[in-house]
């Protein structure tokens, strides 16, 4: 896996959790609780938003804090992340990082 790789798969799981929050038929107890709002189709339009937005800020905070671009609980270092191959996946993080979940690539 490379540094690319690494953060692709942190989007793909970001998209997961969207999608899954926001099914029809939820399995997880957060979209339980949306489909429990009974919410208008504008009111979901907003809560996507929402959902969208709060998922990417998370994971977009924890891979910058993982490259050492930002803090992580009010402490700022950089990590030194390798694959089970020995890849070395930091470093450029913040880069893809930013096309991912700021370009939505």
């Amino acid at each position: 896996m490379n540094t690319e790789e690494f953060v692709k798969a942190f989007y793909i799981e970001k998209q997961n959790f969207l999608k899954e929050y926001l099914s029809k038929n939820p399995e997880s107890e957060v979209g339980q609780l949306i489909k429990s709002l009974n919410l208008t189709d504008r009111q979901n339009e907003i809560m996507e938003k929402i959902m969208d937005n709060s998922l990417t800020d998370v994971f977009y905070i924890i891979l910058l804090g993982l490259d050492g671009s930002a803090s992580i609980g009010g402490t700022q270092e950089i990590y030194e992340l390798k694959d089970e191959k020995g890849n070395q996946l930091s470093g450029n993080i913040e880069d893809h990082a930013y096309e991912y979940f700021q370009e939505n690539r």
